[in-house]
């Protein structure tokens, strides 16, 4: 059976439609969304060992804690590539939230990863270790998270915790 067209009712869809005003991302990721749960562990963190990587000098950097955020999410989801993360800044609206919709290149990402994180990554992951099993959300006996914690020194090069 072929439907005909001015039979058929569809609900009325129009990509290029404007808004009076235009969207926020908070309205579409839910309270609970791990996303959050990253965004409120970088805010509540001390990133003082990780400010000591910058220069007054220079033009200004992007947010250290921005960059933070964005590299623990990406490695919660299994992203470590700087071109997959720039991907995801790009195309993904949990990413979008974090950075505040600055897109953030590859290689900027790789310099944060290598040169700024590089010194404090011990102390700032104890923090957000301890952080997250103190309010319950992990266990450091549990295997999943065992695997994320490996995930993570493998790729930052760190030896030993």
């Amino acid at each position: 059976m072929i439907l005909s067209p001015l039979k058929t009712k569809f609900k009325h869809y129009n990509q290029n439609q404007t808004t009076l005003l235009p969207y926020s991302f908070d309205e579409f990721i839910v309270a609970q969304h791990p996303v959050r749960i990253v965004n409120q562990v970088v805010e509540s963190i001390n990133i003082k060992p990780l400010l000591k990587a910058y220069s007054e000098e220079g033009n200004p950097a992007y947010h250290p804690k921005m960059l933070l955020k964005v590299m623990l999410y990406a490695y919660m989801n299994n992203v470590y590539s700087s071109r997959k993360i720039e991907l995801a800044i790009r195309e993904n609206i949990n990413f979008m939230w974090l950075t505040g919709m600055t897109v953030v290149d590859h290689n900027t990402i790789s310099r944060f990863r290598t040169n700024k994180l590089k010194d404090s990554f011990k102390e700032i992951f104890k923090q957000v270790v301890l952080m997250l099993a103190s309010e319950g959300l992990i266990s450091l006996k549990h295997y999943r998270w065992l695997c994320f914690i490996r995930s993570i020194v493998t790729n930052m090069g760190v030896k030993k915790l």
